[in-house]
């Protein structure tokens, strides 16, 4: 045990994850699987180590915002010494700019899945979500990639359990992209250890434990595309600003109390609380950046206008309707179903002319990702 934030973390021992002896041998063979994207509602931002959060955070999975990942491979006659054998596809065409990211994922997990040198590998992936789109596909990505990975282990070694399979899958999805390890479970996914969710780790991410209210069940999330272009600053130096950040120990101490927060309003389904709670990490989050050495905004004038839109429609219609951000510019008008229709019009007739060329994508509460 060690004392972090004020509270007790149990750390779990990473040899868990060390793969028993295999008793089945594959030769030519492909899986398939398709994870989803996640949002936080209580934001992560600043790592440690090998891909470790500072703070525990929690997600709504989503359902149509997913990625398919198909992995192909066959049996090389000697074990590479060094490097992977490996191809990667994106909608059906060479796509070379992901193979330093799937690479430098393949250094991470080498000792926990050992069979990647002995195997020559063909990645075929496409997204529901348009290519650059401004959603980030990076935990939907990995989580699919280190799924089929999983699921070859598991043809290697059939007596392992579903539970060790999903917190696997978990954890080698979390060293290629932190979000990821948020894209196996749904629809509620916590990620970081604290105290007063039991299970909770910095390893992986767990299904919510705790009793949730119908009214979460099928929230929707309607993403307003506010600039698909790509990031000024990448989640990586945006988390590493952290370290140094001024008000950093204040923030991690704030999201292990938000963690407390939310524990009552998913079960009550209070949701002006929830409100209050989900806006406010938002702006936390983006607060952070504008406030580290050096600062940036990621925010655009459009996204304000949003906000802003939000908040006019909420307060005339009581409609409990909110907004989170994710570390750019785009906009998730966050709702319960029974309000969809409403939520909807209000979409088309007043945000849309704030979204790039009037895209927005319609999305829902997912229950994660599953084997094709």
């Amino acid at each position: 045990m060690h004392l972090y934030i004020g509270v007790y973390i149990c750390t779990m021992n990473i040899n868990d994850f060390l793969p028993k002896a295999y008793t089945h041998t594959l030769i030519d063979d492909s899986v398939s699987y398709e994870a989803p994207s996640n949002i936080a509602l209580i934001k992560y931002w600043g790592k440690h180590g090998e891909q470790l959060p500072k703070n525990p955070s929690i997600s709504f999975t989503l359902s149509n915002c997913k990625t398919t990942t198909t992995l192909s491979f066959e049996a090389l006659e000697e074990e590479l010494d060094e490097g992977y054998d490996f191809e990667v596809f994106l909608d059906g065409e060479p796509e070379p700019g992901f193979e330093p990211k799937i690479e430098q994922f393949f250094n991470r997990i080498n000792k926990y899945i050992p069979f990647l040198r002995q195997y020559r590998f063909k990645i075929e992936t496409s997204n529901s979500f348009p290519h650059s789109s401004g959603i980030a596909s990076s935990a939907s990505g990995m989580s699919a990639l280190s799924l089929c990975l999983m699921q070859m282990e598991n043809l290697m070694q059939p007596n392992m359990s579903i539970e060790h399979f999903n917190e696997k899958a978990s954890f080698l999805a979390r060293l290629g992209s932190g979000s990821a390890c948020r894209s196996v479970n749904g629809p509620l996914v916590v990620w970081g250890s604290h105290e007063s969710i039991e299970g909770s780790s910095d390893l992986y991410g767990i299904n919510y434990p705790y009793k949730i209210n119908e009214v979460f069940n099928d929230y929707k999330d309607t993403i307003l595309l506010v600039d698909k272009g790509e990031k000024q600053v990448s989640s990586t130096v945006g988390h590493n600003l952290m370290n140094n950040h001024p008000y950093a120990v204040g923030r991690f101490e704030q999201a292990f109390e938000q963690i407390l927060n939310i524990i009552p309003i998913l079960e009550n389904g209070n949701l002006d609380a929830f409100i209050h709670l989900v806006e406010r990490e938002a702006l936390t989050l983006h607060a952070m950046m504008m406030t580290s050495s050096p600062y940036f905004i990621l925010m655009k004038p459009n996204t304000l206008q949003i906000i802003e839109k939000i908040w006019n429609f909420r307060r005339e219609t009581e409609i409990p309707v909110c907004f989170t951000l994710d570390a750019g510019a785009n906009v998730h008008v966050l709702y319960p179903e029974s309000h969809e229709q409403r939520v909807l019009d209000f979409i088309k007739n007043e945000l849309v002319a704030y979204c790039q060329n009037g895209h927005y994508i319609c999305d829902s509460v997912g229950s994660g990702a599953r084997k094709l």
